[in-house]
């Protein structure tokens, strides 16, 4: 199962929906925040595709959940924009988080900055930001021989 992680995309439809176009293989879209609104007409394109999503700090009008969890392929997954976890001083509170909701990948944003790793049974990944020239964003892929977490650049030529 193909995952499209992406976050921050704050107003930028135009680079949203091209990922999404170029990652005709993910079955499932999830946005980290900041951005929430970006992605609803993207649901209508694309009926096949589960959506998920989170709000983020900058998303002041927004009834979405802060905070989000779903088993796929059996691993559970959880995901949050990372504001309410203070992810721009450290990682240890998020991790917590998620080791405390027994998941075994964490999907976060809200820094801009792409990053991916693994500790000690834990996934971790930022997308980074899905607007600018530095636009980026995440692909997990979920097999039977594991799990492979991947950062690609939006705008790459």
């Amino acid at each position: 199962m193909r995952i499209l992680v992406m976050s921050d995309t704050h107003g930028d439809q135009h680079t949203l929906h091209r990922v999404i176009l170029s990652q005709p293989n993910a079955e499932v879209i999830i946005h980290l925040g900041d951005g929430c609104d970006d992605i609803e007409d993207e649901r209508y394109l694309y009926p096949n595709k589960m959506f998920l999503q989170v709000r983020g700090n900058c998303d002041w009008c927004s009834a979405l959940p802060p905070l989000g969890e779903i088993q796929l392929e059996n691993r559970k997954i959880f995901y949050t924009h990372g504001n309410l976890h203070n992810v721009k001083y450290s990682l240890d509170e998020i991790k917590l988080a998620a080791r405390l909701q027994k998941a075994s990948i964490l999907l976060f944003g809200h820094t801009h900055i792409p990053y991916t790793e693994y500790e000690n049974g834990l996934y971790i990944m930022n997308p980074g930001s899905l607007r600018g020239a530095d636009a980026s964003y995440g692909i997990v892929d979920i097999t039977p021989q594991g799990v492979v977490t991947n950062l690609i650049r939006a705008n790459h030529k």
